[in-house]
């Protein structure tokens, strides 16, 4: 079945991170340095500035925005006087960090690049943090390839990352004290690069693959159940909107830094679907 897209809201530097989150759509403008809320109707407001870069987004159980810091590594938190330091994840982290899920309890789960892509670096395995609503930090996962966008299934019991650099979604199993265990392929998507993912009420995944310019609706096991062609390269998406059964997806024409800070050609695009959103974000 063919979709179509309509376009939301345009003009931004490059869309990372979108969040559905009290009647708007979230999204970190990581190259253009801010947090941004869109609303429905497609006006925009800046609600934090964050020259380390943003990228994941999420919340405290007492409503209190997260915001991981890519180029400091480092997971802040919006306090009545600003942003303050949640968590220093300089030591994890062994390059930029990333993307971001944040659980019922308010504990963080934060990916990083893991090497230097653009300057050519040798690939180097990341690994996962998990930042605790205290602001505990510690390893929850080793030897993942670029992990990028993370769901979490509605009873809170496993986690799906993916696997940018293997073309994989990963599962594993959350114990009561935020640790992982029983890692899994959850799905094995080659000819797509998995950067920021979303959950369905089905169990199904969609997949922004920025490479490929499209987002795949796919079942644990690899079955690629719908394809949605985007008109650059999708970066992220994310089920919202009324009943949650809005996709919207964050597309951009360039990915370097100042190639998208000059054209300004990110986009956000919006399309129905027939299963709504379920779990987190």
């Amino acid at each position: 079945m063919a979709r179509s897209l309509s376009t939301v809201a345009e003009g931004f530097a490059f869309l990372e991170g979108p969040r559905w989150h009290d009647g708007a759509l979230w999204v970190s403008d990581m190259h253009d340095d801010r947090v941004l809320r869109v609303h429905p109707d497609g006006r925009c407001e800046t609600v934090a500035e964050v020259a380390g870069q943003p990228s994941g987004l999420g919340w405290l159980s007492d409503g209190r925005l997260l915001v991981v810091s890519m180029t400091d590594r480092r997971l802040l938190r919006r306090d009545a006087g600003g942003l303050v330091t949640a968590a220093d994840l300089s030591g994890i982290a062994t390059f930029y960090c990333n993307d971001m899920v944040v659980d019922a309890h308010g504990r963080a789960y934060v990916g990083n690049f893991g090497f230097d892509h653009e300057a050519g670096a040798a690939p180097v395995a990341a690994r996962l943090a998990l930042v605790h609503p205290d602001g505990r930090v510690q390893v929850v996962a080793e030897d993942l390839l670029f992990p990028n966008g993370s769901v979490i299934t509605p009873d809170g019991r496993t986690l799906i990352v993916g696997e940018s650099f293997a073309a994989r979604l990963t599962a594993f199993e959350i114990l009561p004290d935020g640790s992982l265990t029983n890692r899994r392929l959850w799905a094995q998507l080659d000819g797509a690069v998995p950067d920021g993912i979303c959950l369905d009420a089905e169990g199904a995944v969609w997949v922004a693959s920025p490479l490929s310019d499209e987002v795949l609706r796919v079942r644990e096991g690899g079955a690629v159940l719908e394809r949605i062609a985007t008109p650059d390269h999708a970066i992220a998406c994310m089920l919202g909107g009324p009943a949650r059964r809005t996709l919207f997806i964050l597309t951009a024409p360039a990915l370097l830094r100042e190639l998208c800070r000059e054209r300004r050609g990110a986009r956000i695009h919006a399309v129905a679907v027939d299963v709504p959103g379920a779990g987190w974000p």
